[in-house]
């Protein structure tokens, strides 16, 4: 049988995307998406407009949202809700008590840069974000390519953006217990995003999942736009060992700006309970 061709993990110009959701959807389709997840970053607001293109173009769809928490030493980690109730009351209020601190954020990251000799860039992001609760550092990362300071967005997180650098500005997020309560009361199943990216050591990263597994986290993103080779094969032995569904979503944000495109992620790996078998 023919493997599906699910992506659950992408973004819309609703968070840091820059496609609108609609767009993403027609993109999604026309590259042989067969089942879409719209996870936007602690927004539901895209999901109507992505469900209802879904609907009228014949791909499955999935409403999804992307959760910001901290984690560790100042460690933010993502975690994916897959199949939530995108009216549910606490999983909405919760995601707007994350979104409330963007602004503030925004205005000590640009402040940060400007001593650094990048000026005027909490204006260039907002214009970018379009909404100060929405501000992102993907939106501080474009202007800084468009004043020509960086050849590219993931030059500026390497030189600007990450943890120690001169435009880092840490932030509390919600929990971990909090985004696994909202995501499970909306009926949703958790997904530990993109794995690979933490900085994290080996033991903090088992110590991560461990942790996600206790309070009732399911899945794990064992197939990312950004996971090398070896690390599909760490997660997906550790998807196994841990009882883990696997989830397979590119991180899509946008044409030229991602690690792949939509639906171009390879098969999962073979042995695996595929989260969609979940959801579908």
């Amino acid at each position: 049988m023919k493997p599906l061709n699910a992506d659950l993990h992408c973004h819309s110009t609703v968070s840091d995307g820059l496609l609108s959701p609609a767009e993403v959807m027609r993109r999604a389709k026309s590259n042989g998406v067969e089942l879409m997840a719209l996870t936007d970053h602690d927004e539901l607001g895209g999901l109507a407009e992505a469900r209802a293109t879904a609907d009228e173009i014949g791909l499955r769809f999935v409403d999804g949202v992307e959760i910001s928490i901290s984690w560790g030493d100042d460690q933010t980690v993502h975690i994916v809700g897959l199949g939530v109730d995108p009216a549910n009351a606490e999983l909405v209020e919760g995601l707007h008590q994350v979104r409330s601190g963007r602004d503030a954020r925004a205005a000590r990251m640009a402040a940060e840069l400007d001593r650094v000799g990048i000026h005027g860039a909490y204006e260039g992001a907002l214009r970018h974000a379009g909404n100060p609760a929405l501000v992102s550092r993907s939106h501080f990362a474009r202007y800084i390519v468009e004043r020509g300071h960086a050849k590219d967005v993931k030059s500026v997180f390497d030189h600007w953006l990450a943890k120690g650098k001169p435009g880092y500005v840490g932030h509390a997020w919600a929990t971990l217990e909090d985004s696994l309560r909202w995501i499970d009361g909306a009926g949703g199943i958790a997904v530990i995003a993109h794995p690979g990216r933490y900085r994290l050591s080996k033991a903090e990263l088992r110590e991560l999942f461990g942790a996600f597994k206790d309070r009732g986290g399911r899945g794990i993103e064992v197939l990312s736009g950004s996971n090398k080779d070896d690390e599909v094969r760490e997660f997906s032995r550790i998807a196994r060992e841990f009882g883990f569904l696997a989830s397979r979503g590119s991180d899509f944000h946008g044409p030229g700006e991602s690690w792949i495109d939509l639906g171009k992620l390879p098969d999962l790996p073979e042995g695996l309970i595929p989260v969609w078998s979940q959801l579908v």
